[in-house]
């Protein structure tokens, strides 16, 4: 027996392509939260991801045996959240408790399709959006200078509104460190600035209710606004911050010395996005309009500027990228329209950035992606894994593992040019859901930490969130009455 929402069906508004198996009834084969529907056709170039993460991901999401065995020697594919219940309740597992991958299992299979429903409508084009890493927080950017800190808590009040100081074009991206104490933004200017979210005043005004502080990206021979910062990520312990800009290069500040520590001339064209690989803060990852991605590690530079290793495999320009936080594994968006799984031990020394390979004129500012283009392949592809079905054009659209508390980061999501947000399993390939409901491209979208919750950003000036079951409020109506009128097209 299987429940399917009865608004599965509904276009204009989230569906899932998932069916949840919620009794007691032997699974049917293993289609479970793996199986296609709704008219949603599978991703055909990733059949088997035959790798190591595969069964790293699978033991992630994996029931004890105990739970798992319907006869000796013999286990389901999927247990049901029935069956896993009774099993905890009878100690089948020996440990009286859920383990990790029992969480996951049960969690994972429970994805926030419901809804959606709104959140916050503002007048212009949302560009961030990202939960604290508790959870409790979540961090909205928009063209038009604001940033929003919603309590997730309290009922997403508006915890703090920031009005952008010095903005150049957009809020390019946000981060909150660590401690959430402090935020940081930036826009298309080397001056990222830092303010102090703990203050009491809701609204806060550069250098009137709050204090901006700017630190300069610019090295002492650059120009006043010589290049943007397009990418800015705090460090696990707080103390730096690793930013990518558009004259090719990686920067990392540091916050207790207040100064720019390193500057890596580091692309052949804009460095859209970066991030730490992991909590030690030696491994950095970039992504850039040149193709390629690269891995540095500072603790052992051999020569200013040589990267500890280069990943090929993307056509065009890499939109994001997100670590799984292990120091191995990460995902890129690529303007090639695909998410790309790389293992970092497959990388190489050196490489080009190919662009040799285009045989074709295309900007994807302004064009659609080019039908000849989309069977083409990279000759010395090193991804491990490729997903299709979304559309990357317009703007530098993200993409994520979902969280390892309730998932183990089995599947991946992202925003889309087609207004929709994708959920791909990791292993498979398979297209797992597609939510619909804005009418403007989705460039962020964030999964809560904890539960089964999304939210997403769209340039239509939308935050809405998407859950699982849902909060017993009725969703957002298919057509909506708009009392303004987008500033931009």
């Amino acid at each position: 027996m299987y429940f399917v929402p009865a608004w599965a069906s509904i276009d204009e508004m989230g569906y899932a392509m998932s069916r949840l198996e919620i009794d007691s009834d032997p699974c049917d084969g293993g289609r479970n939260i793996n199986e296609i529907g709704n008219g949603q056709r599978s991703n055909k170039s990733l059949t088997n991801l035959d790798h190591e993460i595969s069964l790293n991901t699978k033991l992630k999401s994996r029931p004890h045996d105990r739970l798992a065995q319907v006869i000796p020697g013999k286990r389901e594919y999927a247990v049901s959240t029935v069956k896993m219940l009774a099993g905890r309740e009878g100690n089948y597992s020996g440990r009286g408790r859920f383990s990790a991958a029992d969480r996951c299992h049960m969690l994972g299979r429970y994805l926030p399709v419901n809804g959606p429903w709104l959140i916050d409508q503002m007048t212009s084009r949302a560009y961030v959006s990202q939960f604290s890493a508790d959870g409790s927080l979540f961090v909205a950017g928009f063209q038009g200078s604001h940033i929003r800190i919603y309590n997730v808590e309290k009922g997403w009040k508006v915890q703090k509104n920031i009005l952008a100081k010095s903005l150049r074009w957009t809020v390019t991206d946000t981060s909150l460190s660590p401690d959430q104490r402090y935020l940081v933004y930036a826009s298309m200017s080397p001056i990222v600035h830092i303010v102090d979210i703990g203050s009491s005043a809701t609204e806060s005004l550069a250098n009137i209710t709050d204090i901006h502080d700017g630190l300069d990206f610019s090295a002492d021979d650059d120009g006043g606004y010589s290049f943007g910062i397009f990418s800015v990520k705090f460090s696990t312990d707080g103390r730096e911050l690793v930013a990518g800009s558009s004259d090719d290069s990686i920067y990392v500040y540091d916050l207790e010395a207040n100064k720019l520590s390193l500057r890596i001339s580091a692309h052949a064209s804009d460095v859209n996005t970066v991030c730490f690989a992991d909590e030690s803060g030696h491994l950095i990852y970039s992504g850039s309009d040149d193709n390629l991605c690269k891995v540095w590690d500072r603790r052992c530079f051999i020569a200013r500027g040589k990267p500890a290793g280069v990943l090929m495999g993307h056509l065009e320009g890499i939109t994001f990228l997100d670590s799984r936080g292990d120091g191995r594994y990460l995902i890129t968006n690529g303007k090639d329209q695909t998410i790309k799984l790389w293992d970092i031990r497959k990388m190489a020394s050196n490489a080009t950035c190919n662009l040799g390979l285009r045989n074709y004129e295309w900007d994807y500012r302004w064009m659609d992606y080019p039908p000849q283009a989309r069977d083409l392949k990279h000759p010395g592809d090193q991804s491990v894994a490729t997903y299709r079905g979304h559309s990357v054009l317009r703007t530098l659209i993200r993409c994520y593992f979902s969280p390892a508390y309730s998932t183990g980061q089995k599947y991946i999501y992202t925003g889309s040019h087609d207004s929709c947000i994708y959920v791909y399993d990791l292993v498979t390939g398979d297209q797992v859901a597609v939510l619909k409901h804005h009418k403007s491209p989705v460039r962020d979208c964030s999964w809560h930490p904890y539960y089964p919750m999304l939210v997403s950003s769209s340039w239509d000036g939308d935050i809405v969130k998407w859950e699982f079951p849902g909060n017993g409020e009725a969703p957002i109506p298919a057509v909506k009455k708009r009392s303004w009128r987008r500033q931009f097209d």
